[in-house]
């Protein structure tokens, strides 16, 4: 994809000797929320001094809330918002409890999909990731006046219990600034010393007004509607699911829909999708790795007051632990085995990069 120009670099002329301090251009900034169902939890506010600023939370999985672009809202937020860490929260649809949403909602990551109960233990929605907290290993910032413009956040969250497995998850997030861009860079670890199951799923979900009436809704693949319903009435032949749509009555509630795409990818093993607004002039992309992350859930939920679209890359549908060990589709980790997920969110916003993003994330191109 073609490279936007980083204003920073692009301006260093006219900054240079003119700052006393880093964070007049961005930085990473942590604090510890004060109030409500978020009380305590810490969090870190990334911006990107490119007009794209996130909110990190810490306490939970380090998954990102709040997200904008300039004056714009690209994420979805629940009316929960955050809440603080619920570690044994992990039963039937507890999980919907603490959902804030947010550009990224982390799920496994030994179980994705509905609560379920076998021979091999009782999983509740989507897992437990997300409602762990992470012990932050490192805080890099910029220091633009040395030519170092790379800043990162790097922590790890514990999936373990005594006598069963044991997972660990390392994750990077960083960026660039003068980038609107984030890179998150996740490696899964086994410490235990069996076998583990391992489902992994990033949850994006993009929100007014990036998504909106006419928002493109871009990816390539084949797909089916979820579990094959023959009349889904928003994947189907018929229909024009790659616009977001007009609030549906029908989707009051648990109301929604989704598709499973087996996604494409070009011959360097790139998938990319996204969000294209017209109106606004910018588009979201999400690039990862076919050999990664080889599949990628579209969910759609158009409620009047929960209005949003999820764009989420995964190891496996959400069809969760239970019928994916039946179909001998569950993936192990092996003890001291390491697996590494790599994903990238960019805001796009000229023409040309924006043409270009949409030719290849619609396209196959292998």
């Amino acid at each position: 994809m073609p490279v936007e120009k980083n204003e920073i670099e692009n301006t260093l002329p006219l900054w240079k000797n003119k700052i006393s301090n880093p964070v007049q251009i961005g930085g990473i900034e942590t604090s510890v929320l004060d109030n409500g169902l978020s009380k305590g939890t810490r969090i870190a506010w990334i911006n990107t001094g490119a007009g794209l600023r996130y909110k990190i939370v810490i306490d939970r999985a380090m998954d990102i809330a709040d997200a904008f672009y300039n004056q714009y809202n690209l994420a979805w937020l629940s009316h929960i918002g955050i809440t603080s860490s619920q570690p044994f929260s992990n039963q039937g649809v507890d999980w919907l409890k603490t959902f804030g949403g947010g550009l990224l909602t982390t799920c496994g990551l030994s179980h994705t999909g509905g609560p379920e109960i076998d021979e091999y233990g009782q999983r509740g929605l989507h897992g437990e990731i997300s409602n762990l907290p992470a012990e932050i290993e490192s805080v890099i910032q910029p220091d633009p006046a040395s030519g170092k413009l790379e800043m990162s956040i790097t922590g790890i969250v514990k999936q373990s219990m005594a006598l069963g497995p044991n997972l660990e998850l390392r994750r990077t997030i960083s960026g660039k600034l003068g980038s609107p861009a984030i890179q998150i860079n996740d490696v899964v670890i086994n410490r235990g010393n069996q076998p583990a199951p391992l489902m992994l799923l990033y949850h994006c979900n993009f929100g007014w007004p990036l998504a909106d009436e006419g928002t493109d809704i871009l990816w390539n693949g084949e797909w089916q509607s979820r579990e094959g319903e023959p009349h889904n009435k928003i994947f189907n032949k018929n229909n024009n699911f790659r616009k977001c749509t007009a609030t549906r009555d029908d989707h009051a509630g648990r109301g929604e829909e989704a598709a499973y795409i087996d996604i494409s990818e070009n011959s360097d093993g790139e998938c990319y999708c996204g969000l294209y607004n017209s109106q606004l002039g910018i588009a979201v992309s999400i690039k990862f790795y076919k050999k990664e992350l080889p599949w990628l859930v579209n969910w759609q939920h158009w409620g009047r007051g929960e209005y949003v679209t999820g764009l989420e890359p995964a190891t496996l549908p959400p069809i969760g632990q239970a019928k994916a060990r039946a179909e001998n589709k569950l993936i192990f980790i092996k003890p001291g085995e390491s697996k590494t997920y790599r994903l990238e969110m960019k805001v796009l916003h000229d023409k040309e990069t924006i043409n270009h993003f949409i030719n290849i994330s619609t396209k196959a191109n292998k």
